[in-house]
């Protein structure tokens, strides 16, 4: 696989881990946040008062049996819902602050999502499917090309730009979602149980994408994972258990 591009918004020096250096700002923090959801007469929590602080850089991992609130968490920090009370400060901006308009925005310029299942057009081409984030953004034809080839390469699929999801395989096709999650620059990568539908093999490459892209971009990384070994690959691991920090 080649080298991810150092000619980035944030450049690392090659023997240097981006979440070892102490002055390196938080990025996301996480204050007394709850979110509670009414189904029908029935009222589910399913975060309590969590509370949690990652440095720009950093390769985190949310842990936890399911129901326990890990996706709930990872889907507010990602500015996909807001909490019912507490503070969330994604990159000095508090998103509960936010309209639906700033919050879209926030996300385009500052995060990109990996997802369990992909989601990927499957009447698009790989190359295509990589572009559609920039091209809402509104970046040029040529600036998009060019970015796409570039993510192409480096995730190792340079020669699949032509290829249709159907032609991928499951790691494969886990790396395509990775470079379009990487189109728009984002400081923070979440990832939703990425290896979840992949084997061992493809799975330790998938994390060890992501260690590069953390420590050739300065890209903080968080993820979603039930799987002991994935999340001791992370610089730290946050254990959730019905809505709780443990």
């Amino acid at each position: 696989m080649d080298n991810l591009d150092e000619n980035s918004d944030i450049n690392m020096p090659h023997d240097e881990t981006v979440a070892s250096r102490p002055e390196m700002p938080v990025i996301v923090s996480v204050q007394n946040v709850s979110k509670i959801y009414h189904l029908g007469k029935q009222t589910v929590t399913a975060l309590n008062d969590v509370s949690m602080t990652v440095r720009q850089g950093e390769f985190i991992a949310l842990t936890g049996p399911s129901g326990s609130g890990k996706s709930t968490l990872l889907q507010i920090i990602g500015c996909l819902d807001k909490p019912t009370n507490g503070q969330v400060n994604i990159g000095g901006q508090n998103i509960t602050r936010l309209n639906d308009a700033r919050l879209s925005s926030l996300r385009q310029s500052m995060i990109g999502f990996v997802f369990q299942s992909f989601y990927l057009q499957p009447f698009l081409k790989l190359g295509e499917n990589i572009a559609v984030p920039a091209m809402f953004k509104g970046v040029k034809t040529r600036e998009i090309n060019e970015k796409v080839d570039l993510l192409l390469n480096q995730v190792g699929l340079g020669d699949r730009k032509l290829h249709y999801p159907k032609e991928l395989s499951g790691g494969e096709t886990q790396r395509a979602a990775i470079a379009r999650a990487l189109i728009n620059n984002p400081k923070i990568l979440l990832a939703d149980e990425p290896t979840g539908n992949l084997d061992t093999v493809n799975s330790a490459a998938i994390i060890d994408l992501f260690r590069e892209i953390r420590q050739k971009l300065g890209t903080t990384v968080i993820i979603v994972t039930h799987n002991p070994e994935i999340a001791q690959q992370a610089d730290r691991i946050i254990n959730l258990k019905d809505g709780v920090v443990v």
